[in-house]
């Protein structure tokens, strides 16, 4: 019975760090959500270049991230442990491994539009893109610093000011999206450079109120404090935790990007259809990356404690979480697609019919790898709590770029299955990496109880 009543608890104290945490995730993707459905309704090349110079924008940042996931762990641990000085020197050094990390990629951004059509990619949709990204590019840095921050914040299990101020930003994001997309309120019509322009005022509020809420809440920790002053052993600790992260999210998000390309490859009907079908898949993945927020600090705080009993029952509870989550958003797609498609859509877009058909077809495939993204999701939240980064590192190389991304090309292209075939690739790349990464957790966790005894 007793066992029982652990689970429950730790289920209990996983959702109450966690519902926020999805709130939040949830209310962050809402942005670019925002800004898919209104460049959606603006025009269908404007989607379809938003979705090419999105998702290198959104490489280059949950690259950058790796430092912040970093910070989680590291703060739940020190606090966990009653080291409050090691909470302010990781997260300011978090803060500079984030500036460093953005400056690197500005150049990047700059020459998209370069990249782009060397990718194959269409003229017209590389020129639109790469307008975005000159816009955008500037904006991974104030990015990055809101997620140090919101790191910090929820590993402090101070995770609904998280939620209140993302949520501020959603609204500011639809408003500055209407007036300068559209060109309303006065302002010039600006089409995909206004989603941009809007993506850098709402990024920039966000960093700044979250800034002034650590200051004046927070004053204990003096969080900005000589913030000037490099602090060399934490950052270090920091880059060590966090470049392997950063490159784990690079190999996941490079496996998605790869899928981006390959269905520009077919054409621009499919790669609108695309990012309309990975929008809505997205909005599952942030609820499962909040739960597994959620477990990165139960974990971090066990270890933190060396309570090895803690972190089986915290595991337990968070891949059961994640199933059910996984169960539900399978049912979702499987039976409203085409609703859900075609919210993305003006009723008289002329190509309205066929990104339907495209995308109904692609969300029967995401149904399918739901519970692999939420398996491998979940494993490397519990992995990170515990600062284990390089095993799954590897893992996530090998599953998404050795395995994931040649199925995906053979299954869309040689064996002619198109925008499905690409998507039934992703499933097998995610699948082997949550395989690998969850008996990755288990051997660590039986050795890491064999100690403790």
């Amino acid at each position: 019975m007793q066992a029982k009543v652990s689970i429950f608890h730790h289920v209990r104290r996983l959702l109450a760090l966690g519902l926020p945490l999805i709130g939040s995730h949830l209310a962050q993707f809402a942005i670019t959500l925002t800004d898919a459905m209104m460049l959606g309704w603006y025009s269908v090349e404007a989607l379809a270049a938003e979705v090419l110079g999105g998702t290198l924008f959104f490489a280059m940042f949950i690259m950058g991230s790796g430092f912040a996931f970093a910070v989680m762990p590291m703060v739940a641990s020190a606090e966990a442990a009653g080291e409050e000085t090691q909470v302010r020197r990781v997260t300011r050094m978090g803060c500079w491994a984030s500036i460093l990390f953005g400056l690197a990629m500005l150049p990047v951004a700059l020459g998209s539009e370069t990249l782009f059509r060397a990718a194959g990619q269409d003229p017209e949709i590389s020129v639109m893109a790469g307008q975005y990204l000159d816009i955008v590019g500037f904006v991974v840095i104030p990015a990055l610093l809101v997620m140090v921050l919101k790191s910090c914040l929820a590993a402090l299990e101070r995770t609904q000011v998280v939620l209140w101020v993302t949520l501020a930003a959603v609204a500011l994001n639809v408003v500055v999206n209407y007036a300068l997309i559209f060109g309303n309120f006065g302002f010039p019509e600006m089409g995909i450079r206004g989603a941009a322009w809007a993506s850098a005022t709402v990024t920039t509020a966000s960093m700044l109120g979250l800034g002034v809420y650590v200051a004046l809440v927070l004053p204990e920790h003096a969080m900005f404090a000589r913030v000037w002053r490099p602090d060399w052993e934490a950052l270090g600790a920091v880059f060590r935790l966090g470049w392997p992260i950063g490159l784990t999210n690079l190999a996941e998000v490079g496996l998605f990007a790869a899928t981006s390309i390959m269905m520009g490859w077919l054409g621009t009907l499919q790669l609108a259809a695309h990012g309309i079908a990975m929008q809505i898949a997205s909005i599952a993945f942030m609820v499962h990356l909040g739960l597994s927020n959620a477990a990165t600090v139960r974990a971090g705080q066990a270890f933190g404690r060396a309570d090895a009993g803690a972190l089986g029952d915290i595991a337990r509870s968070s891949i059961l979480m994640s199933l059910l989550v996984a169960l539900a958003t399978m049912l979702v797609f499987f039976a409203l697609p085409e609703p859900l498609i075609g919210a993305f859509m003006s009723p008289n877009e002329p190509d309205r019919a066929g990104v339907i058909a495209i995308g109904v077809a692609l969300l029967a495939a995401a149904a399918v790898f739901q519970l692999f993204d939420a398996g491998q999701i979940m494993a490397l939240g519990l992995l990170r709590g515990v600062q284990d980064t390089r095993a799954p590192m590897i893992i996530a190389a090998f599953s998404y770029w050795g395995i994931g991304i040649p199925v995906s090309y053979v299954l869309g292209f040689p064996l002619g299955f198109g925008g499905v075939g690409i998507w039934l690739g992703l499933s097998v790349g995610l699948a082997l990496a949550a395989g690998f990464m969850l008996l990755r957790f288990r051997g660590w966790l039986r050795r890491y109880a064999a100690v403790q005894e």
